[in-house]
């Protein structure tokens, strides 16, 4: 079974698109937007979920790393 959050590889000009559920719901810049986008997603205790592999997968690049590819 995959992850229901996927943020996905950076973008050219910076960022990183955001899918749940295989739907985009976003592009985040950082942490901070990553976990604000989450919460108006839904999801509960979104900030401690950031590196919980069960709900969020990093493709792409590392964790955390938003500059431009």
């Amino acid at each position: 079974m995959s992850t229901p959050i996927v943020v996905h590889r950076s973008a050219p000009t910076g960022g990183r698109v955001v899918t749940i559920n295989d739907e985009m719901v976003g592009l985040v810049h950082d942490d901070h937007a990553l976990i604000e986008l989450l919460r108006r997603a839904g999801v509960y205790d979104a900030e401690h979920c950031l590196d919980d592999p069960q709900w969020i997968e990093w493709r792409g690049g590392p964790a955390h790393r938003y500059e431009a590819a």
